[in-house]
């Protein structure tokens, strides 16, 4: 059964915390992604610099705002605003947004408490997801893709599979979602993957 990872965290970040050898991996938001057998794709390296003006301008604006944080990934700069009083996450967004206007090659995307500015290329883990299932030979009747997401960033994979596939939000609380189904918690996504793989050993047996 084919893995892969998707997430906002840098590609090498992913692999550290995950360690599992054999699987996918795809960082920035699908925009960085390695595999087995030289599986490899790298979208908005050209933009490198671009991200690197932005960084020097955001953190000089972030500054300014009491409880920011910046962090600099690889393919993007984020803003964390969790800690930022509920009165100034608008200053946030603003000052991304104003960034953002002076570098055209660049776009914001929220996800859970951040902004991040990211290549401004038509790319996201539902692009990511589809292209993985075309590049693997996933893309068979057979085949159920089956995606597990808790962000924002998530909705672009649930979208693309509502055909192909099936989309799950780990969510406790009630909101609007692409997705076909609902998990509360990780304990219940852990409760679910150990039946699919125990389904999937009693049916090799």
């Amino acid at each position: 059964m084919p893995v892969a990872i998707l997430s906002g965290r840098d590609l090498d970040d992913v692999r550290g915390r995950v360690l599992v050898d054999g699987i996918v991996y795809a960082g920035s938001h699908g925009f960085d992604i390695a595999g087995a057998g030289g599986l490899r794709r790298e979208l908005g390296a050209a933009c490198l610099s671009v991200l690197d003006e932005a960084e020097t301008e955001l953190r000089e604006e972030l500054d300014e705002i009491p409880g920011a944080q910046l962090e600099r990934k690889h393919l993007s700069v984020a803003a964390h605003y969790r800690n930022v009083n509920q009165n100034d996450a608008f200053r946030v967004a603003l000052a991304m947004d104003e960034v953002a206007a002076r570098h055209r090659e660049l776009r914001r995307i929220d996800g859970k408490k951040v902004y991040e500015l990211l290549p401004d290329i038509d790319w996201n883990k539902g692009k990511a997801v589809l292209w993985l299932l075309e590049t693997l030979g996933l893309e068979g009747r057979n085949v159920l893709p089956i995606y597990i997401g808790d962000d924002r960033t998530d909705e672009d994979a649930f979208r693309a599979l509502e055909k192909p596939g099936v989309g799950i939000l780990v969510s406790d609380r009630a909101q609007e979602t692409s997705a076909n189904y609902t998990l509360r918690n990780p304990e219940e996504v852990e409760r679910f993957l150990q039946n699919i793989t125990g389904h999937l050993h009693t049916t090799k047996l």
